[in-house]
């Protein structure tokens, strides 16, 4: 280069308004190793007397032809190119829709009413301020700081951990496959709500067995029969029924054999749940998978094509979706609420839900639900965060945000508890049992438990259509942001891809449809079960821990604090020690111990009484795996072209100080925006007041 040109640069350097004196650009760096051949795509960081600039490559040159560098610097995008939030409400919106999932309704009151009532709130809230609270506010800092998705933003922290996002997006792509398998559910149970009489309220139908059992049919048999086959049956058929030749009394088969030991009943719900919807077979399992079920396979590509519609022009539309499927779900909450409330029983069932147990606070197991609950609920480690932040405007106060979702998130689960144990103690109090013996989590507790519920009320099919309509929105909500990082990460890969929305978001969903075409045969449903058994566990918590130390300890608290600073996010002395504590101690440490738990405490994949074949669970584990295979090539290339370049270890775990350089001159030309608006905002309004 020469003088003349050097002189130029220095003279269109001194124009910009840079305000970090030690930016330096890749042209003023005297590039002497061979190897290196562009700035351009980030990937490993340039010798130390580049003043530690990170910049990525393109191709590795080993002809020694200096004429072949190409050394530049990474072109900006404009927000406008990569898409921005219409509005900070949006985002505020689609991040607490994010959090705020089915699993605050099915997983939550289940929770906390296994683990002491009242008494889960305790270690629930100190583990949300220690360990999820921070991570949450992290990822969406670094998220808005850098501008990138999760596949991305980690190489630039420390090219060793440039395989960190994919990991992540791994865990979301098993994930946001079968997870649209429960919006096609939801989808098959609002339209059969649409009718006169709900086919799961009795055992009239073709599909139910002669176990299908009603306690309030029963009330009519005398004591000399028992209802089976829908109708009251003499206890020596019955007896007979079940293989024990005649009957000694209406207690006792002949042989001693006590009635009560050979009842195998179930209820409508469960029947219309696994006979109808999903057509499973006595005989059904992982070895005997049987037919395609079409109407399933038609409401998951239903829930496909909404989530393309909603998705297509990025978060553009997505931002006007979530006026709707986030706010929708609280409607229909404070109506259950209202409802379940007014019925008999309902109190009966609240204190069941906030009842203390003080001695369950000494159990390790109600430490690690706790954890895990807040954890995968307000969903960091997933990129989720990370990509719905990457659209935001740098000068946006996304700790404020943190806080409000984070706290939506939790209430939200606290109110959805008295919503569902109301109605829980008004079942209870019709079928003369205890409110624990119709108590059940998860799936069973939203298809199930739930839906028997409904068919108690009066006009019945209203409340079922209600009730299956917030699930699916709250699904939709999830969804659309697990589906947006997988879309996402392909546009930071190759941003030419953003001129082809329409062929890559359809091309994205088409796939995840194939892909979940499996979990709708006969036999899916235990591989429905299989991914959520392993697709999300240990390896997610993994990731997590890896994601905190990165940032806490080799990018460092103190880059990052003055990253969020740069940004106009101003803290008080003791939130920052707050913030960095937890970044540094708490969440590492919190989460390590729930990683250990949660291996220690591993069984094997079941269902009901079906226990799954060691295929099965060595496939689980292989998909659990995968999501930290592939970390290991992009980290393995990193160090590799490092060492061939001749470059010391350490770079690896050095930011990329050109790019950090660039982000943190936007930011600060952002806040400074924002600060000049707000006081000529002022100005004028004191103007208006003389």
């Amino acid at each position: 280069m020469s003088e003349k040109d050097i002189s130029k640069n220095n003279n269109d350097e001194s124009k910009m308004d840079v305000r970090n004196s030690t930016f330096k650009s890749c042209k003023d760096v005297d590039v002497r190793n061979s190897t290196f051949r562009s700035c351009k795509d980030v990937t490993f960081v340039l010798p130390a007397q580049l003043s530690s600039v990170a910049c990525e490559y393109d191709q590795v040159n080993l002809s020694g032809d200096k004429e072949s560098l190409s050394v530049l610097e990474p072109a900006t995008v404009e927000g406008e190119e990569r898409g921005m939030w219409t509005n900070q409400a949006e985002f505020f919106l689609s991040c607490m829709a994010y959090a705020v999932g089915i699993g605050n309704v099915w997983r939550f009151p289940y929770k906390c009413f296994k683990n002491g009532g009242g008494v889960f709130l305790i270690p629930y809230l100190i583990m949300l301020a220690l360990a999820a609270l921070p991570m949450f506010y992290m990822e969406l800092a670094l998220g808005q700081f850098y501008q990138l998705g999760p596949n991305k933003v980690f190489g630039k922290l420390a090219p060793a951990f440039r395989g960190l996002g994919y990991g992540m997006l791994c865990v979301t792509m098993w994930v946001a496959i079968y997870y649209n398998v429960i919006i096609a559910w939801a989808f098959f149970y609002t339209f059969a709500s649409l009718t006169s009489h709900l086919d799961w309220a009795d055992c009239g139908n073709w599909f139910n067995t002669p176990d299908c059992f009603l306690p309030e049919m029963a009330k009519q048999c005398d004591k000399d029969s028992t209802w089976w086959n829908n109708t009251c049956t003499s206890i020596s058929l019955y007896c007979k029924a079940r293989g024990v030749q005649g009957a000694i009394n209406s207690t006792h088969c002949l042989g001693s054999t006590v009635v009560e030991t050979l009842h195998q009943r179930v209820s409508p719900a469960e029947e219309y749940f696994k006979r109808y919807m999903l057509l499973m077979d006595d005989n059904t399992s992982l070895d005997h998978m049987g037919g395609v079920n079409w109407r399933l396979a038609g409401c998951l590509l239903l829930s496909w094509v909404v989530v393309m519609a909603c998705l297509i022009k990025g978060v553009k539309s997505a931002g006007k979706v979530v006026w709707f499927t986030a706010l929708f779900p609280y409607l229909v909450l404070v109506l259950l609420l209202v409802r379940g409330v007014t019925l008999p029983g309902a109190m009966e069932g609240i204190k069941y839900f906030l009842y203390p147990d003080w001695h369950k606070l000494l159990s390790v197991h109600v430490w690690t639900d706790a954890a895990t609950q807040i954890f995968y609920s307000l969903g960091p480690a997933f990129g989720g965060l990370i990509t719905l932040a990457s659209y935001n405007r740098r000068d946006n106060n996304c700790q404020r945000d943190a806080v409000l979702i984070a706290l939506a998130n939790s209430g939200t689960s606290i109110f959805a508890g008295f919503v569902i144990f109301s109605i829980l103690g008004f079942m209870a109090q019709e079928l003369n049992v205890p409110v624990a013996e119709v108590v059940e989590g998860g799936i069973g507790l939203a298809f199930v438990v739930y839906p028997t519920a409904v068919t108690k009320l009066p006009v019945s099919p209203i409340w079922s259509f209600l009730f299956f309509t917030m699930l699916l929105t709250l699904g939709l909500d999830s969804q659309f942001t697990m589906v947006e990082s997988l879309i996402t990460a392909l546009y930071d890969e190759k941003p030419s891809l953003r001129k082809k929305q329409w062929e890559i978001v359809g091309g994205v969903c088409l796939v995840g449809f194939l892909l979940g075409l499996p979990m709708c045969l006969q036999g899916g449903f235990y591989l429905f079960v299989l991914l959520d058994w392993y697709a999300g566990s240990w390896s997610l918590l993994v990731l997590a821990v890896t994601e905190v130390v990165l940032v806490g300890w080799v990018y460092g608290t103190e880059r990052f604090r003055m990253d969020i600073y740069n940004m106009g996010i101003r803290t008080s002395r003791y939130l920052s020690c707050y913030w960095v504590f937890t970044w540094k101690v708490s969440t590492p440490l919190l989460l390590s111990c729930v990683l250990v738990a949660t291996l220690l405490d591993y069984q094997p994949a079941k269902e009901g009484d079906y226990m799954f074949p060691d295929w099965a669970n060595g496939l689980g584990w292989g998909i659990a795996i995968s999501s930290l295979v592939v970390v290991l090539p992009l980290t393995c290339k990193e160090i590799w072209s490092g060492v061939l370049s001749g470059l010391p270890l350490s770079t690896m775990f050095t930011p990329c100080r050109l790019l950090r350089d660039t982000a943190t001159n936007q930011a600060i030309k952002a806040s400074t925006r924002n600060l000049d608006y707000v006081k000529h905002e002022k100005d004028n309004n004191e103007a208006d007041m003389n």
